[in-house]
């Protein structure tokens, strides 16, 4: 939700190969034990090389009440989950057939509460073609971007010299995580978006971006 804030169109990429060792169906929580694993059920066998567009949630198991609860267990007395609570629970309530149209439904709510005004796209639909570099650059070309931001780890796998061919430049995310107050003892980072607002509410997005300090953590 950082690089959402730090960009002027967010494209969540839904096209490409689903991973089911990726956090596209899944994110943690805090608990009094210590960090737990919500997961949403997804269907893949033999769906080999299926498309996050094209993976179905396995709704058989009722993942979505499980969860709730498990918020409610877990954050009731946080400052903040009486507001958020149920704004995140009218997402997780409602059936969605695809794990892409649930990912989005959340970025998209999470953003309203965050108060974010970035643009946010699927690429599934905008129909560019392409290779992996060569489609990448056609989606900067198409929002008229001067600038390509991707996490840390595309410097695995992107060629900032092939951008710059097309006039973009390539910026790498180097994400500071911020430390902020948390129940259930000593802080654990790189939990759900969840655990930032339940505990610190309209202040969330100053806190992520580092324009708010919190004082004893």
């Amino acid at each position: 939700f950082k690089a959402i804030d730090y960009c002027d169109h967010f494209v969540i990429y839904d096209d490409v190969q689903y991973d089911k060792h990726s956090w596209r169906n899944r994110n943690r929580i805090k608990t009094p034990t210590g960090p737990i694993w919500l997961t949403v059920p997804v269907l893949t066998r033999g769906k080999s090389g299926q498309l996050v567009s094209e993976t179905l949630i396995d709704n058989r198991s009722h993942w979505g009440e499980k969860h709730l609860k498990a918020l409610q267990a877990n954050y009731a007395r946080a400052p903040f989950f009486k507001e958020y609570y149920p704004v995140l629970g009218s997402v997780l309530s409602t059936p969605q057939e695809r794990l892409a149209d649930l990912d989005a439904a959340l970025i998209q709510k999470i953003a309203g509460l965050l108060n974010l005004k970035t643009e946010i796209i699927r690429s599934s639909q905008l129909n560019i073609q392409g290779d992996k570099i060569n489609r990448l650059i056609s989606l900067c070309r198409h929002f008229g971007a001067g600038v390509f931001y991707e996490g840390k780890a595309g410097e695995d796998y992107i060629e900032p010299r092939e951008f710059g061919k097309n006039g973009i430049r390539v910026e790498f995310q180097n994400y500071q995580h911020p430390v902020y107050r948390q129940l259930h003892g000593e802080f654990v980072s790189h939990l759900s978006i969840a655990d930032l607002l339940f505990n610190h509410g309209p202040e969330s997005l100053k806190i992520l971006i580092g324009e708010a300090a919190v004082s004893n953590p």
